[in-house]
């Protein structure tokens, strides 16, 4: 059995989903600050309650079998890391830490992480591979550092077997339209987009119009949220197969640019969509690629939304049909 962190956000619920219909027995911990408790099946064990409370992770782990830990509760702002990073080393670090001396307690030997290319920092060349040097510009990114520093030395120190999965930009819905992507604050592209054409804001902005890319706006590696249930699944299948603790980056080593989005959203919609030429915003690299070689050699991981018009449908198809 498996015990997912965060499984009623955004990737989570995704991930619930998609082993839910590969057989396995879940459980799901959330807290619901950004979760959504109908983004999870009712059939489901599901316990409200925060990762950082032992108590509650003792009794979990006490009533049912878990032999893994599915780890996606973080809060995931940039910019409000940077403005509370009390708030973002307590959850994302501290709290982790938690989750992992329960395991340790009780003998669970498997985590899979859900990490971030925010680790990386600014690129120092694009596309980005795992050998990249790791240099966080954020909070965010760097209390998710911290936990991949702390599992290289669980694994070492205590044999806790675990894979960090880096990936980029997640993107998109469930294809029927049962969960996606609901944020308040809202701050992913693609559903700020689909909102402007849905009539429920007025205009998107493009934070900066002159990066040296061939249209000027920051391009970035946008991946199906699917393709990353999917690679959580076999990442966690490597482990129980014996394979040693490892780090994979997640994307579809296709880059595509604020305005391409846009015209793409335009495209699946049929709608205008108003954009706003705004100042770059601190922070925001011009180019983000992944290099995810290394997840298709050695998990065969075939992402199967390759293109960005797949992801922006799915996408579309939630936000006229979203129950939450």
């Amino acid at each position: 059995m498996i015990l997912v962190t965060g499984g009623a956000g955004y990737i989570g619920s995704h991930y619930v989903q998609y082993a839910r219909e590969q057989g396995e027995a879940l459980v799901v911990l959330d807290n619901l600050v950004y979760g959504h408790r109908e983004a999870v099946p009712p059939d489901v064990p599901f316990y409200e309650g925060d990762m950082g409370d032992r108590a509650l992770l003792d009794r979990i782990f006490s009533t049912h079998r878990i032999d893994a830990v599915v780890h996606f509760a973080a809060y995931a702002y940039v910019g409000e890391s940077v403005q509370q990073p009390a708030r973002y080393y307590q959850n994302n670090t501290v709290a982790a830490l938690t989750v992992l001396e329960a395991m340790r307690a009780h003998h669970v030997p498997y985590f899979v992480f859900s990490s971030t290319c925010a680790t990386y920092g600014n690129p120092q060349y694009v596309p980005i591979d795992e050998r990249h040097p790791q240099d966080p510009i954020n909070p965010y990114g760097e209390s998710k550092l911290f936990v991949e520093r702390i599992l290289r030395a669980y694994d070492q120190a205590y044999g806790l077997r675990y894979v960090a999965l880096r990936y980029f930009n997640a993107a998109g819905a469930d294809p029927q339209g049962r969960i996606g992507e609901s944020h308040d604050p809202e701050t992913h592209l693609i559903p700020l987009v689909l909102q402007v054409a849905k009539g429920v804001r007025e205009s998107v902005s493009i934070f900066g119009t002159d990066y040296d890319t061939p249209d000027g706006t920051c391009i970035r590696d946008y991946i199906h949220i699917l393709d990353l249930a999917q690679a959580h699944a076999q990442a966690l299948d490597r482990l129980r197969a014996g394979a040693p603790s490892d780090v994979y980056n997640l994307g579809t080593e296709q880059g595509y640019s604020v305005r391409e989005v846009i015209a793409m959203c335009e495209r699946v919609t049929g709608r205008p969509i108003r954009a706003v030429e705004s100042p770059r915003r601190a922070g925001d690299p011009p180019r983000l690629v992944a290099s995810a070689s290394k997840a298709r050699t050695q998990l065969d991981w075939k992402p199967r939304f390759q293109d960005l018009e797949e992801i922006v449908r799915t996408a579309w198809n939630w936000e006229c049909n979203r129950r939450f």
